[in-house]
């Protein structure tokens, strides 16, 4: 008896289902003692009001919020990917063999950069915490560019010299071999993504929301290119965001903070490098886009021009500044968000393209 398409899809659907459960039930069962440590030892978010007196104002309440959440997303995606390695390798019982998403080509390299830009945003957000560093503490925007380009550098090496990699996919027209200049463009896209999604991370529920959208549309995106690992580790990560969006959103228990940012962004980067969707990154992750601009405008705007075009940058405290509530913000930013996850999947579907093997 011959297996029709839909039958051969059906374990690894099963797969990626049932891990990002899993990642959802294991992060809201352990957020509570996450809360409780944050608390204990006082990690709570420090405002500063030196640079951004706008901003400062409309958050000042939420000083003192515990901060680091982003802790709950990777260690939940960490947890479970070591977990299954280890029982697979240990035990050699065939369902942890199935359950076991951690694979050189797809998933290690986009879980060693989560894990280790996520300790990188955690020393960054412990100086701010205890105001070590310039600006009431913190790392200075443009230390952290230079760490995303640091890591973007070690990814855009790995892709070109351990994958052999330098293809990009024009949706609808084809594959292109572009040589060398991968590596520009892929440090390029890295340092944007994570740029932007840290800039994103500025209310209630918007970083939060805006990648989980992101993440389960690259999870889409995998699975039907048929990296059924690097859909399972996308669905792990939606998961888990779900999980902590329960409880950031408005009025937030607790912020993602750089750990849970930059680890992110610079996560989802990888994978739309590893689909070789890198173009329609733009539109699934179209809210990262309309923040960054947002900061680089006003950037542009106050060196040449000496004037402000926003109340604040990013762009969603602008609306804030202008009279609309929070949640009201994070809401509209979610529509877009997920329109421009849908416009992303389907021309990210269009032609598909051939992904890093």
């Amino acid at each position: 008896m011959t297996s029709t398409p839909d039958m051969q899809y059906f374990p690894g659907l099963t797969k990626v289902f049932v891990l990002s459960g899993l990642s959802f039930l294991i992060a809201i069962l352990w957020t509570p003692l996450l809360l409780k440590f944050l608390k204990k030892y006082r990690l709570g978010k420090n405002i500063r009001a030196g640079s951004a007196p706008v901003y400062a104002k409309m958050h000042k309440k939420k000083a003192g919020t515990p901060t680091m959440g982003g802790i709950l997303i990777w260690g939940t995606v960490s947890f479970l990917a070591v977990l299954f390695f280890a029982l697979d390798k240990l035990t050699r019982i065939s369902i942890f063999h199935y359950l076991n998403f951690l694979t050189r080509p797809q998933t290690l390299l986009p879980l060693g950069a989560l894990f280790t830009t996520a300790l990188v945003g955690a020393i960054d957000d412990l100086m701010n915490i205890f105001k070590i560093g310039p600006h009431g503490g913190g790392l200075r925007m443009r230390h952290r560019l230079i760490l995303y380009t640091l890591v973007a550098i070690f990814g855009a090496w790995w892709f070109y010299s351990k994958l052999a990699w330098d293809i990009i996919h024009l949706p609808g027209i084809g594959d292109f071999s572009i040589g060398i200049w991968y590596i520009p463009i892929f440090i390029f896209i890295m340092v944007a993504t994570s740029f932007s999604t840290n800039e994103t991370d500025g209310l209630d529920g918007l970083a939060g929301g805006t990648l989980l959208f992101a993440f389960a549309s690259f999870g889409v995106i995998a699975f039907a290119k048929g990296k059924i690992e690097l859909a399972a580790f996308c669905g792990v990560i939606a998961g888990a965001l779900l999980a902590f969006l329960w409880y950031n959103i408005y009025p937030a228990r607790f912020f993602m903070g750089d750990t849970g940012a930059m680890s992110l962004g610079t996560t989802l980067g990888i994978i739309a490098m590893l689909t070789n969707s890198a173009l329609v990154l733009p539109l699934i992750g179209i809210v990262l886009v309309i923040e960054s601009a947002s900061v680089i405008l006003q950037w542009l705007a106050k060196k040449l021009a000496k004037r402000k075009i926003f109340l604040s940058s990013p762009i969603h405290h602008h609306f804030e500044a202008r009279g609309w509530p929070e949640p009201q913000v994070v809401m509209r930013f979610w529509i877009i968000a997920v329109l421009g996850c849908l416009v992303g999947l389907v021309i990210g579907m269009i032609g598909m393209g051939t992904p890093p093997k």
